[in-house]
Parts: structure tokens; C-alpha cells; sequence
């Protein structure tokens, strides 16, 4: 059976001139797609920069500013108290029951960060209706709790560089002191004398206590309650609890020790005081491990 051949002679040039339209559409639809990336990248950094966030949380405070977003952070809470320069480019609110709707506007935000228990419903409304962006997180006082606030924080901003701060937590927590027998630890929130709070159980303080090693000295009740004689006989605590501020309004150790019931419990007897800064204490921020360790250190002396 005959065979047949088909032969195509192209020229030469043609051939070439091919060739380098073809290469010439590749690399101008490689540079399109280059530049629409370029595009967007630039004004998703201007957005960013553009940003005027206000924060009405310390720990949520703490988050933005490890997410790098300190320059755009144009107001904040008393409770954010870290870093402590902080405050030095970014107002001061202070207290969240104290903040008004038209402190909240003259700083011209742009994103709003709380957590249920910051904001009323009435001041909500106002700002849902004033084209701010708000951002409501659910703060829970676990470790968990703090590693979700971080993934939360960071997804607002599309911010994937999230997992060094989860990372640090998980790392401080696996270094603690092994304590043969758990301490019973009773936090004391005091504002001078006249104003003694102990911690119960679902608090902060009962979770980071927990945490550390140790056992809270009263479970009875939950939230905090006035602190008497009767109780701290009853509870006998090894160690008193405080923060650095509390500390300071009782007069430092020698008042606490002034406390009536205090000589009698071992903590007194011992001198046990131990005082921690309160946003680091029971913030349950992304320092949530470092403090973890440091209150683990203190109950190993």
C-alpha cells in the first residue's frame, strides 16, 4: 500500500517571527498578572496603614501591637497598661464605663476592638449606625481561650503570622516547676484597706492559679466576694496573691500583714506575698505563658 508524506515547508523567518510572538504574549500575560498582584498588595499595605484602630481591651492591646499594628493604634483602654510606651501615640480612654460615644469619634476610628463586658448595648447601636468597623471577641480565661483571642485578632487584619505568639505560650507552660504538694494560693484584689476582694472560682486568678500548680484557696463561691477574718481562717492560705497595684495601695507587705486574720494563716506566719503585675497576671494575653511561669517560679520558693 503507497505511503504518502505531507510536507510543510514553513520559512525560516516565519518560523522565528513566531516564536517571538508567541514568547512576547506569555511574558505580557505573566507581567499582567505581576502587576495585578503588585496592585493589590500595595493597596492592601495602604489600607493597612491607613488604619485608625481603637482599643478597648489590654489584651487585645497586646495582640495588635505584637501583630505589628502599633502605628495604627490611635486610642486604647486603662487596662492597657503594655507595652508601656503604649500610650505614648495611642489616648487614653480610661475606664470602658466611662467612654462616651463622642470620645470614641473624636479619634476618627476606623475598627473598634472589645470583648462582650467593654461596651454597653446602647453605645453598640450607636456605633453600628456610624459606619465603623467593630470587632466583638469572646475572651474566655484558658489557654485555649487566649490562643483563639490571637487567631481571631489576626484574622481581622489577614494576618497569618499569628503562630510564634501560640508557640511562645505552649513553650513557657512545658517549662514549669513540678510542685510536690499544690499550694492553696488566695487572691486578694485590693484598692487600699477599705476595699478587700477575694477570688473564687471561675475567675482569672482561679485559672491562672491552677495553671501555675497550685489550688485556690476558696472555691465556695464563684466571682469574688468582701474578704473577712472568718474566711481567711477558714481558707488558710499558703500563699496571698496580689497584684503589684494592690500591693502598693495596702503599703506594701508589712500592711497586708497588718490585715486582721492574716497572722494566723501561713501565709502570714510565712510572709508569703506575692505580688504580679495585673494585666500580665490575669490578662490572658499572649504573655499568658510568661506569666504562667513566673507565678509557677514564685510558688516554688
Amino acid at each position: 500500500m503507497p505511503q504518502f508524506r505531507l510536507n510543510i515547508n514553513i520559512d525560516p523567518m516565519k518560523k522565528i517571527a513566531f516564536i517571538f510572538l508567541t514568547a512576547l504574549v506569555i511574558t505580557s500575560c505573566n507581567q499582567n498578572k505581576k502587576d495585578q498582584t503588585t496592585e493589590n498588595t500595595v493597596e492592601q499595605t495602604e489600607q493597612k496603614q491607613h488604619e485608625r484602630i481603637v482599643s478597648l481591651n489590654g489584651s487585645i492591646s497586646e495582640i495588635l501591637v505584637d501583630l505589628g499594628e502599633t502605628e495604627n493604634i490611635v486610642g486604647v483602654d486603662v487596662t492597657s497598661t503594655f507595652p508601656e510606651n503604649l500610650k505614648e501615640t495611642a489616648k487614653d480612654l480610661g475606664h470602658t464605663s466611662k467612654i462616651s460615644i463622642e470620645s470614641l469619634m473624636s479619634l476618627q476610628p476606623t475598627v473598634i476592638y472589645f470583648t462582650e463586658k467593654e461596651l454597653s448595648d446602647d453605645l453598640q447601636a450607636q456605633l453600628q449606625n456610624s459606619g465603623i468597623r467593630l470587632e466583638k471577641l469572646t475572651q474566655e480565661f484558658t489557654v485555649e481561650g487566649a490562643k483563639n483571642m490571637i487567631k481571631s485578632v489576626a484574622n481581622s487584619l489577614n494576618n497569618n503570622n499569628y503562630q510564634p505568639l501560640i508557640d511562645k505560650i505552649d513553650e513557657d507552660i512545658s517549662n514549669l516547676h513540678t510542685l510536690e504538694k499544690k499550694p492553696k494560693v488566695l487572691f486578694i484584689y485590693a484598692r487600699g484597706a477599705s476595699m478587700l476582694l477575694v477570688a473564687g472560682d471561675e475567675t482569672p486568678a482561679n485559672s491562672i492559679i491552677n495553671l501555675a500548680g497550685g489550688q485556690n484557696a476558696v472555691t465556695e463561691f464563684k466571682d469574688f466576694k468582701p474578704l473577712t477574718p472568718e474566711s481567711l481562717l477558714n481558707s488558710n492560705p499558703d500563699y496571698i496573691l496580689m497584684f503589684t497595684t494592690g500591693l502598693q495601695s495596702m503599703g506594701g507587705v508589712d500592711g497586708v500583714l497588718k490585715i486582721e486574720g492574716i497572722e494566723k494563716t501561713n501565709a502570714g506566719k510565712n510572709k508569703r506575698i506575692i505580688a504580679m503585675d495585673g494585666q500580665l497576671l490575669t490578662g490572658f494575653s499572649p504573655r499568658l505563658g510568661l506569666a504562667v511561669k513566673e507565678l509557677n517560679h514564685l510558688l516554688s520558693k
